[in-house]
């Protein structure tokens, strides 16, 4: 008697093992259809659907689909005590920023990439996707009524991945917009690669890869006076009169007026340090932050925080309820169009890299398989040290997924903007989302096992 019912809970255990792990591949194989699908339409040899067309869905994400997608998730779940809960999100993301740096500059000093290539090696190393990956991922884990989170949790998943996007933003247009600065001392080298892609760029728009447009698109419309140039490195360097060519005050702040107390001007000058500094903060191109996918947030918030304008938007007695649904109708295109984006991306094929295939291999290794292994760490002590949301399962998966995913597509659109690395970073990314294929899947069948024993 004894040994049949060690044998039906031994079985039962094999049930719930196997439903673990089809739990967790299940989401990602949908995913994987949809980018196959991409892949396939706009495969060269193919090519039922053109690149222009692509661009054009990709723009329909982040502008229509990704802004719906938040308003409709983010808006009826989001309180004041939830911005409380849910500040180790943002927190969560600087530390993944810390940790992947330090990771990369252990792969910069173990592969010895090109010497160009170090500080590019380490931003790609440390900057993970917070954006359509995550939200493709949460979406499709929360897709269906049985999923072991509970009942239309994809609604929280959706807000914790687009609370998340603040803090990611921020840091790529300070400093990942600035550290991606072409290398003063290849200048020469890069400039005139810069200058050649320019010119292709305005015969044919489509020649640039797609990756560009797969995740930011417009970024290239927002290239400022210096983007391609090592700004930065000359002005520090006082080198080719930057702070006098473009702040006429570097010049006459030195010069003593006739008439005037010279040592009253040395006390009211502001110092050259100083002066530096504001003038690189003036260049950061903070402003391009507020973009669709990063202001809608900002207004659900505003209106979830109102008790009049909640009930006048969301809930199904609200006044504006038919504009909410039809939001949300548009949202449901968001998973779709952005993964069969990515496969049309994967399908261009990595372009060629000066990079070196042991730095490929590092920066893949590094940011696919240790950073992960980290994060487990980090949240699970975060956990026990009860920072996180209570019992929220799903909120755990949404931090350590931030440590899963590849680098952000949005590096490819800084390089362009920036004229540095492009085919580097192009071939890189290509490369890592091949792999995070298989990887994804190892870390989200171990994070299921983690999380769910806990259910």
């Amino acid at each position: 008697m004894e040994f049949n019912i060690l044998a039906v809970m031994k079985q039962r255990d094999i049930k719930s093992e196997g439903g673990d792990v089809l739990n967790a591949v299940l989401p990602l194989l949908k995913l994987l259809s949809l980018a196959v699908i991409g892949l396939l339409i706009a495969h060269p040899k193919i090519q039922l659907v053109p690149k222009a067309t692509l661009k054009l869905l990709s723009k329909l994400v982040f502008a229509l689909f990704l802004p719906c997608l938040i308003f409709t998730n983010l808006g009826p779940s989001i309180t004041l005590k939830n911005l409380t809960l849910w500040w180790f999100i943002p927190v969560n993301v600087l530390l993944i920023t810390t940790i992947g740096c330090i990771l990369g500059l252990l792969v910069a000093i173990i592969c010895r990439p090109p010497p160009q290539y170090y500080r590019f090696t380490v931003i790609m190393t440390a900057f993970e996707n917070t954006g359509n990956l995550p939200l493709s991922i949460v979406t499709s884990v929360c897709h269906s009524q049985d999923n072991p989170f509970g009942p239309k949790r994809h609604v929280s998943g959706v807000a914790y991945v687009a609370f998340s996007q603040w803090a990611s933003a921020i840091l790529v247009y300070t400093l990942v917009y600035h550290m991606m600065e072409p290398p003063l001392e290849y200048y020469e080298i890069i400039e005139e690669n810069a200058q050649i892609e320019i010119e292709e760029l305005s015969v044919n728009d489509l020649s640039g890869p797609l990756l560009v447009e797969a995740e930011w698109p417009g970024m290239e419309d927002n290239e400022t006076e210096h983007c391609k140039t090592p700004f930065i490195a000359r002005l520090f360097n006082d080198i080719s009169g930057v702070s006098n060519m473009n702040n006429p005050e570097f010049e006459s702040s030195d010069d003593e007026s006739p008439g005037c107390n010279t040592e009253s001007i040395r006390c009211l000058a502001e110092p050259k340090m100083v002066r530096k500094i504001r003038i690189v903060a003036e260049s950061t191109p903070i402003s391009h932050i507020l973009q669709p996918p990063i202001i809608i947030p900002l207004l659900a918030i505003v209106i979830r925080v109102f008790p009049g304008l909640k009930a006048f938007v969301f809930g199904a007695d609200a006044v504006l309820s038919f504009i909410t649904d039809s939001l949300a109708i548009l949202a449901d295109a968001m998973v779709p169009s952005a993964m069969v984006v990515l496969g049309g991306m994967l399908a261009e094929g990595p372009n060629e890299s000066n990079l070196g295939v042991r730095t490929t291999i590092g920066i893949i290794v590094a940011r696919l398989l240790v950073l992960p292994l980290v994060g487990i760490g980090v949240v699970l002590l975060a956990d026990r040290w009860n920072l996180l949301v209570p019992g929220d399962q799903l909120y755990k998966l949404v931090l350590l997924l931030q440590y899963t995913t590849p680098s952000a597509i949005l590096l490819g659109a800084i390089v362009r903007l920036r004229g540095y690395a492009v085919r580097e970073a192009s071939a890189l990314l290509f490369w890592q989302h091949v792999f995070a294929v298989f990887s994804l899947s190892l870390y989200i069948i171990l994070y299921f096992k983690i999380l769910l024993a806990y259910i």
